[in-house]
């Protein structure tokens, strides 16, 4: 977990995954393959759904659409430093460098998740 500047807080993983030998193997789209290709997107639903509950615990005024701020995949072999190229690749620009990948899910989505998991809890436990 990071806190931004803003207050936002964002789920951050680090990922090694080999997706090519050059920095422009790690674009946008080359990254959201690796990411549907193992699952990443539940991995950070369920981190988000894990942050959610943390911070509704442990912040003071916690406001999910105010401090939710998605998820970071870091893929450290597409990461090269201040210069890396940007990693739009094959869509619009995103504003991330190379390597970088970030989501950020609908905080209802993680909200509801989140109260899902709470009552099959509950259900296991009765």
């Amino acid at each position: 977990m990071l806190r931004l500047p803003s207050g936002r807080f964002v789920v951050v993983d680090y990922k090694t995954n080999f997706l090519g030998p050059a920095v422009a193997d790690y674009s946008r789209d080359r990254m959201a393959e690796a990411m549907l290709h193992s699952h990443y997107p539940l991995q950070a639903l369920l981190y988000g759904a894990v942050l959610h509950r943390y911070l509704r615990w442990r912040l003071p005024g916690y406001d999910p659409d105010t401090h939710l701020g998605g998820a970071l995949y870091l893929f450290v072999r597409g990461m090269a430093g201040p210069d890396t190229p940007d990693s739009g690749g094959g869509s619009a620009p995103n504003g991330s460098p190379a390597g970088v990948f970030s989501w950020q899910p609908p905080t209802a989505l993680l909200v509801a998740l989140s109260d899902l998991l709470a009552g099959a809890a509950e259900e296991k436990a009765a």
